[in-house]
């Protein structure tokens, strides 16, 4: 990382200096022959030219805009930059013209040239940085995006909060005495140039009789200091005047702020989209002592000159390519190895703070200040502000402003609490777009976990091909799903239809004697009653519309069961909102009736129930399938006879000896989870949209052909709302042709379709397994993980 940093100072410095510089030399040389003065003694003046044009301003402003994680961002952050650096390079530039201005009235012609040319560098530079410049470093940004994330490949995230508070830093000591050597050089330059020439244009023009009297004294002394004309003396005197100014009076804004003297260190400032490489972080504080792998302290001890705050500002380490090429690599290489307390110290924090936490007092001050905010806290002060209950911990994403900091906050705070301190370090939460996740999926956020995708297909459904995204850690899963399918393709496809479509809530309430609730449900069941709860029902959504009652008496408790279609949406948040309206229409009309619930698991939802695999829940779906004879013996390798047999044997007699309740099946619950967290789905609702009988029967002129089918009567999903917004999720159902506007329902209803068509083909290759005796062997082969068995029988004592 430090590499990448090392590259991009120097790349925007580059940027910098090639539009101020050549601008400025070209336009002031242009001016200059336009007045008719003469040009060929202003080579002495081009020291002094680099000496007047400042590249710090534009320097910093081209790295204002590398803090950008998105084109928006940049020209926001090139708007903030201008608004920071402009009033104060605007009065420079004034004063600059101003003294300078004074030499082009000095009578002296060499001087009053270099005066001029001088104030017109001086404008030039000026008009330049604020007009062109700011427009050319975000078109080289833009067209150096990159193109799936759509941010610039350099981020150096947080220098836009060093500009803030910029001059409370002081300049570089080393930096200092460099400008000193470089000034001073070159007015001895100067010097000695001019005192040759005089001395060479002395020798060129003396004859006759001087000359020999020169030569009869034996040596050709140079002209004295004191006989120097006036604007030789003016002008190296003007070239000490620009050193000192250029050395002691400089701003050193550039060079302080944005150095590694700020708590901001090279980790911290490039942040890849990567999860993988974003583990790594430099611990720029890290004890001696700190056990680590041997890449990690490689790592520390290689870039210890770069990476402390605290010890060495950037401008002293006594860094060169290699070495910044040789740390680069071995920080990859040592990545994982550094824990979540290395990560929490090298965050950045607000510039111009040490490692000693604010008061809390000034920290709640500085919290509830508009100007400053969050971003001017540092991450221990965000911590004892959540301690002392300032900040709530579940809010931390919202307050902060910034989600993934207020992720990693709360890492840093329950790391200490786990029996094994370093035990999220592995869990990544870098890259995430958590503005999906707030208020929609997850609260209390540590991180997100990738769980492998494998792919099924083709399958060929109603004479449609579709890939099925899976996301399993069972190994074999994918493998004997993808053979049914191909099995199903060589078969000449399946076919699917949708039986039922309506999701379904039921609420509980309670009336005083069991005779009244009774009544109350013998007045619901009349068209009266109906329309009266269907009209308040219909008022809460777009898509819901209220299909059907199921009343059910127990005692004095009265269950009804809301039966409606929700679109392409899952629906229990609209079937609820519908209920709870239509329960308070109804206590108006029967004021004597109490709502103890608005879910009574009469619905009912993410548990084993009768009801749902008697008249269903969400979509109903049939799926059927004929395999030739030859399909089933080469690729299944089985016989329709046996795979019949076993189907008796296991799916419906054994189901039903275990007293099964929808399970007439092999795996279908195996299909739908893998589909379900593949898609977005809710993994919890897979105990009841796994409800599946499978049937198998002889089929063909010889009986040797295989029929197949599987009936899905509680497929609960959806394809907008909850987590199938996620990026990830959302890609998938996208795999799956899910996503484009169609009739409300109709992506809903065929990923149902295909979901009931992708269990049919785990059933096939399951149950050809077995039948074949197959299963033991491929488990064995493709789901046994040894990394467990290693590392146990590395820390299982030998037995003597």
């Amino acid at each position: 990382m430090s590499f990448l940093l090392f590259i991009c100072c120097f790349f925007s410095a580059g940027i910098a200096g090639l539009f101020t510089v050549f601008s400025s030399f070209v336009f002031s040389t242009v001016v200059i022959h336009f007045f008719g003065k003469e040009l060929t003694g202003l080579n002495e003046a081009l020291p002094f030219f680099l000496l007047l044009i400042d590249l710090s301003k534009a320097c910093t402003l081209a790295k204002f805009a590398l803090s950008s994680n998105s084109q928006e961002e940049v020209r926001e952050n090139i708007s903030k930059g201008m608004a920071i650096l402009g009033p104060t390079f605007t009065l420079d530039a004034l004063v600059e013209c101003l003294v300078i201005g004074v030499g082009t009235m000095s009578g002296v012609p060499q001087l009053e040239i270099m005066c001029c040319f001088g104030c017109m560098s001086v404008l030039a530079n000026y008009f330049v940085f604020m007009t062109f410049f700011p427009a050319c470093v975000s078109l080289v940004l833009e067209l150096s995006r990159e193109s799936r994330e759509g941010r610039p490949i350099w981020q150096m995230s947080h220098l836009a909060h060093v500009l803030a508070e910029e001059e409370d830093n002081k300049p570089n000591p080393v930096t200092q005495r460099v400008k000193i050597i470089m000034s001073l050089g070159l007015a001895l330059v100067h010097a000695h140039t001019r005192l040759t020439a005089e001395r060479s244009g002395h020798n060129r023009t003396v004859e006759g009789p001087i000359a020999e009297r020169l030569e009869s004294s034996g040596t050709v002394w140079p002209q004295k200091p004191t006989s120097m004309e006036l604007e030789h003396v003016i002008t190296l005197s003007l070239a000490l005047l620009l050193a000192v100014k250029y050395v002691f009076f400089e701003q050193a804004d550039t060079e302080s702020s944005l150095s590694l003297r700020s708590p901001i260190n090279s980790a911290s400032l490039i942040q890849k989209p990567r999860a993988a490489h974003d583990c790594c972080r430099r611990d720029q504080a890290a004890p001696k002592s700190q056990k680590s792998s041997p890449g990690v302290v490689a790592t520390s001890t290689a870039s210890s000159a770069v990476s402390s705050a605290d010890v060495k500002p950037f401008s002293e380490a006594d860094i060169n390519f290699k070495e910044v090429t040789k740390t680069a690599s071995m920080e990859v290489e040592g990545c994982a190895s550094f824990s979540q307390k290395a990560s929490a110290q090298t965050r950045s924090s607000p510039p111009g703070r040490g490692s000693e936490p604010r008061s809390l007092e000034e920290c709640i001050a500085i919290l509830s200040d508009p100007q400053r905010g969050p971003k001017m806290l540092t991450d221990a002060e965000v911590m004892n502000l959540v301690r002392s209950s300032n900040i709530l911990n579940y809010k931390l994403e919202s307050v902060l402003e910034t989600p993934e900091r207020g992720v990693a906050i709360r890492r840093d705070i329950l790391s200490p609490k786990l029996p094994v301190s370093s035990a999220l370090a592995r869990l990544p939460y870098k890259g995430y777009d958590y503005s999906k996740v707030m208020g929609a999926c997850c609260e209390n956020v540590i991180g997100y976990m990738p769980v492998p995708v494998g792919v099924a297909g083709p399958l060929l459904l109603d004479d449609g091909q579709f890939h099925v995204p899976m996301a399993t850690t069972e190994g074999c899963l994918v493998a004997s799903t993808n053979r049914g399918c191909r099995a199903i393709f060589l078969g000449g496809g399946c076919s699917s239809r949708i039986l039922a479509d309506s999701m379904t809530r039921g609420p509980v309430v309670r009336l005083p004697s069991a005779c009244q609730a009774a009544e109350v449900k013998i007045w619901l069941e009349t068209s009266d009653g109906f329309s009266m709860v269907k009209e308040a029902f219909d008022e809460t959504s777009r898509f819901a519309r209220l299909e059907k009652l199921l009343v059910a008496v127990a005692g004095r408790n009265l269950y009804i069961r809301f039966q409606s279609q929700t679109g392409d949406a899952m629906g229990m948040n609209m079937l609820s909102k519908g209920t709870e309206q239509a329960l308070h229409r109804l206590k108006q009309h029967f004021p004597d009736m109490e709502v103890l619930s608005v879910s009574g698991n009469y619905c009912t939802d993410k548990k084993s129930a009768a009801i749902n695999w008697i008249l269903g829940r969400g979509k109903s779906a049939v799926c059927e399938a004929t395999i030739p004879a030859k399909v089933v013996k080469e690729v299944l390798k089985s016989s329709a006879a046996a795979l019949v047999d076993l189907n008796i044997s296991k799916n419906l007699v054994g189901s039903a000896m275990a007293g099964s309740i929808g399970g007439f099946n092999a795996h279908a619950a195996n299909i739908v989870a893998a589909i379900y967290i593949a898609c977005g789905q809710d993994p919890a609702q897979t105990v009841g949209s796994s409800n599946c009988i499978t049937q198998m029967e002889a089929a063909g002129p010889n009986n040797d052909d295989l029929y197949i089918s599987c009936t899905m009567p509680s497929i609960e999903l959806g394809t907008v709302g909850g987590g199938t917004n996620l990026p990830a999720q959302q890609a998938c159902l996208q795999m799956l042709g899910v996503t484009s506007s169609n009739q409300p329902g109709e992506n809903a209803r065929q990923l149902a379709r295909i979901v009931c068509a992708t269990v049919l083909a785990g059933e096939l290759s399951l149950m050809s397994a077995l039948a074949a005796g197959h299963l033991v062997k491929s488990h064995m082969t493709h789901n046994r993980s040894k990394t467990n068995l290693s590392e146990m029988a590395l820390s299982k004592p030998s037995d003597n």
